[in-house]
C-alpha cells in the first residue's frame, strides 16, 4: 500500500528542545523531522504535533514548532498522542486515515502513538530516518515490534516519492531542488 497526500497527516511526536541533547543523533533527527513538515506543506499534507509533559520538559525544537504551528501543536501526559482529546480532536478534524509519525522518544512516546492510531484503524507508516531514542537499541527493537504489529515503515524519500507519485507532479521541480540535495 502506497501513501497518499490526499489520505495523509503528519504526526510529529514529541521533539522537545530541552531532552535533545540526550537523544541519539538528535541534530539529524531535527534535520529529517523538519524535512518532512517542510514536505508536508509543499504537498498541502496537514501537520500536527505533541508535546510530553511541556510544563516540566519544555517545548518543541523553535523551527519545528515555528514550522507546524503553536496552534497545531497540542501538550499531553500520556503516552500515546492519540490519548490525548486534543491531539485526537485535531487528527479526527482532518479526516484523514493515513498518519506518517516522526519523533522521539522511538520506544515510548513514537511507539505507544503508532501503535495505538493503528489500533483506532488509521493506516500508519513509521519513518526509521525521522525517529531516535537515547539508546539506538531501543529504537531498533521498536521499529521491529512496530513492524510485528503491522505498521509500515518507510523512509523520508519514501515518503516525498509517494505523496508526489509522477514526475510531472507540480511540485515535483521544488522537490527536487529542495529536498534531494
Amino acid at each position: 500500500m502506497l501513501l497518499e497526500k490526499e489520505k495523509s497527516f503528519l504526526a510529529l511526536i514529541d521533539v522537545q528542545a530541552r531532552l535533545l541533547p540526550g537523544v541519539h543523533e538528535h541534530e539529524r533527527l531535527v534535520k529529517n523531522c523538519n524535512w518532512l513538515v517542510r514536505l508536508a506543506h509543499l504537498m498541502d499534507v496537514p501537520a500536527i504535533g505533541s508535546e510530553q509533559y511541556p510544563d516540566g520538559l519544555g517545548h518543541t525544537e523553535e523551527g519545528l514548532r515555528e514550522l507546524v504551528g503553536e496552534a497545531n501543536i497540542h501538550g499531553k501526559t500520556c503516552f500515546s498522542s492519540i490519548d490525548d482529546p486534543g491531539f485526537y480532536q485535531s487528527l479526527k478534524a482532518y479526516d484523514r486515515e493515513q498518519v506518517v509519525v516522526c519523533g522521539m522518544e522511538s520506544q515510548a512516546c513514537v511507539m505507544q502513538s503508532a501503535m495505538r492510531m493503528h489500533e483506532e484503524g488509521l493506516e500508519v507508516f513509521v519513518v526509521a530516518d525521522a525517529i531516535s531514542a537515547r539508546d539506538p537499541f531501543d529504537t531498533e527493537i521498536s521499529l521491529r515490534r512496530m513492524e510485528q504489529a503491522g505498521i509500515r515503515l518507510v523512509t523520508r524519500e519514501m515518503v516525498g516519492f509517494e505523496w508526489l507519485r509522477r514526475s510531472d507532479a507540480s511540485q515535483f521541480k521544488a522537490f527536487s531542488k529542495e529536498f534531494l540535495q
